[in-house]
């Protein structure tokens, strides 16, 4: 299962991150102007050399600019987080975000591609949000998805994420059902409740940035600053959720064989004539189990 951890600008930031078992080492590019960042092509060498994943978030959209990215950084990921929605939650036209995608995809195919997938906070009666009509329009142009938290007022104005705040995992969990490509989940993810979450959402992995920063004498998180011992935590409990993970599919794998088997049995005690009802509906009461088994171990935990 991936750990992600967001806001790591410097070689020095990485290599602690690699110390505190992430997978992937996430950077953002502030500004058009500020594009050209020295200390983040060293850090991804760096996480290069020691296997590790990197990704980097773009804070703007010039087509030729991302193309002078993908060139000078070489990254394994480029990741858009650009809000998808206006500010009622309404989705926005997305025939350019797919072109562009398509386009880099074709252009550097070496390089994936990440996009998030915006979901409200759990409870905001946002029951209709268009997070499945939004995942499918970018799906055969991304290769993960990241699941982070929309607010009506984002942080970042344009951008979803880094409000601190989880999203809604029951919604985050029907991504992972419908969604063909892995999802990592993000979306105020700490050290104390990615445990629980990753067992609610079985995803392909989590993601964290606010809740793994600094805080100031207010108790708020510091932009760009980590807490390297809630990170080594943090990749602690994923790893804890991915054994019990483990744990739960291999129960319901000898479930399955054991409805099988059931299932032979029942249909093989069957008389030759005067079927009863109540035996076809035990047959099928155990088919449907093992239809609803067969499709959670084929979506939930294919990634």
């Amino acid at each position: 299962m991936i750990v992600q951890i967001y806001e790591i600008q410097t070689p020095e930031e990485a290599e602690k991150c690699i110390a505190s078992g992430v997978d992937h080492i996430g950077s953002v590019i502030p500004s058009e102007e500020e594009w050209r960042v020295p200390a983040l092509k060293e850090l991804i060498r760096v996480s290069k050399g020691a296997g590790v994943k990197n990704s980097l978030i773009p804070l703007f959209h010039d087509r030729d600019l991302l193309f002078r990215v993908m060139e000078y950084y070489s990254p394994a990921y480029l990741h858009f987080c650009d809000s998808l929605t206006d500010h009622l939650g309404h989705p926005k036209a997305m025939d350019d975000v797919v072109g562009l995608q398509g386009l880099l995809k074709e252009k550097f195919p070496e390089v994936g591609l990440i996009h998030t997938i915006p979901i409200p906070v759990t409870g905001t009666g946002s029951g209709e949000f268009p997070f499945l009509e939004i995942a499918s329009a970018l799906q055969s142009v991304s290769d993960f998805f990241l699941v982070d938290t929309w607010v009506e007022k984002a942080p970042v104005d344009g951008f979803v994420g880094i409000t601190g705040r989880p999203a809604d995992w029951e919604m985050a969990g029907e991504l992972v059902l419908h969604s063909n490509i892995p999802v990592i989940l993000a979306g105020g993810l700490s050290p104390e409740n990615v445990y629980e979450a990753l067992l609610s959402v079985l995803p392909a992995g989590a993601d964290s940035c606010t809740r793994t920063n600094m805080v100031d004498g207010h108790g708020s998180p510091v932009r760009f600053k980590k807490d390297f011992q809630k990170v080594e935590k943090f990749a602690g409990e994923v790893r804890r959720a991915e054994k019990a993970i483990h744990r739960k599919k291999e129960r319901l794998e000898t479930r399955l064989k054991e409805l099988d088997a059931e299932r032979l049995e029942r249909e093989a005690a069957l008389p030759a004539h005067s079927i009863r009802p109540h035996q076809l509906l035990a047959i099928e009461d155990l088919e449907d189990e093992i239809a609803r088994i067969k499709k959670q171990l084929r979506y939930q935990f294919s990634h």
